[in-house]
């Protein structure tokens, strides 16, 4: 590491879950606002019109979960229509989208890898069977074998069983503490986690928005998790971290401010 800057990604595109407003940051506005060049790409097609937007970044992680989008029917008697996202996780689309990627990031030289978001969503599926792992991989380097694989886990599942079969096959565990409440044992859950994941880089998740709360994470625990982030870093503990999302900028603006601004001080 470099600087904390160097360390740093963020979450571009738009998430629609409950109680969320739609956003005036659109895709690589995240990364411009916080002055990062890396960016994981959540919620849209992984296709040359949008990943065009984002060629001028240093590195790209698309994700192949695959989040899609359904139309919500309007409400009898009121105006209006909207779409929400939901993340299928269906272990062949998993596969599919990972094939898909492959061919596409021959186009983009900063496409770096994939991150299955939320990957214990694959666990759920009767198609899920020890062989998809393998098979994801398969097809992720199936036109391009330098992309690498991301998967997200929280510090509450690391005691599952379900992660071994991954563990040849992936490269990067993206860790996130899923309640503020759990910050201050951060540092413990990277040591964990270290175990679980032998020699897997590790990148820790920074939430904005605290959502089993529905409000902005507290900004002294949001101060701590970045303090010891920092340290981690500087011990070689973990190699990154990930900022959730460029379209919470403006529903939390005291968060992404603090964020900002610890970036640039130790950077």
């Amino acid at each position: 590491m470099t600087t904390f800057r160097d360390a740093g990604w963020v979450w571009e595109g738009h998430g629609f879950d409950p109680g969320l407003e739609p956003s005036i940051y659109g895709v690589g506005e995240g990364a411009a606002y916080f002055g990062l060049d890396r960016v994981n790409f959540m919620f849209h097609r992984n296709n040359h019109v949008n990943l065009s937007k984002l060629k001028h970044l240093g590195e790209v992680v698309p994700e192949i979960s695959k989040w899609k989008w359904v139309e919500i029917e309007p409400v009898q008697g009121k105006h209006g229509w909207g779409y929400a996202n939901w993340r299928d996780s269906n272990p062949e689309t998993v596969r599919e989208e990972a094939a898909n990627l492959s061919r596409v990031s021959l186009d983009f030289p900063n496409v770096s890898a994939a991150i299955i978001d939320d990957t214990s969503g694959i666990f759920n599926y009767d198609a899920y069977n020890a062989g998809r792992p393998q098979q994801i991989r398969a097809a992720l380097h199936s036109a391009n074998p330098r992309l690498k694989l991301w998967l997200v886990v929280y510090t509450h599942e690391l005691h599952l069983d379900q992660w071994q079969p991954f563990l040849p096959y992936m490269d990067i565990v993206n860790l996130w503490v899923w309640k503020f409440q759990d910050l201050p044992r951060l540092e413990e859950h990277v040591a964990r986690c270290a175990e679980v994941f032998p020699g897997k880089e590790i990148i820790i998740g920074s939430y904005i928005r605290d959502y089993p709360a529905k409000a902005g994470v507290p900004l002294e625990l949001m101060q701590a998790q970045y303090e010891t982030m920092l340290r981690l870093l500087e011990r070689g503990k973990i190699t990154g971290y990930n900022i959730l999302a460029g379209c919470l900028i403006d529903m939390h603006p005291p968060q992404a401010e603090f964020i900002r601004g610890f970036i640039e001080k130790y950077s």
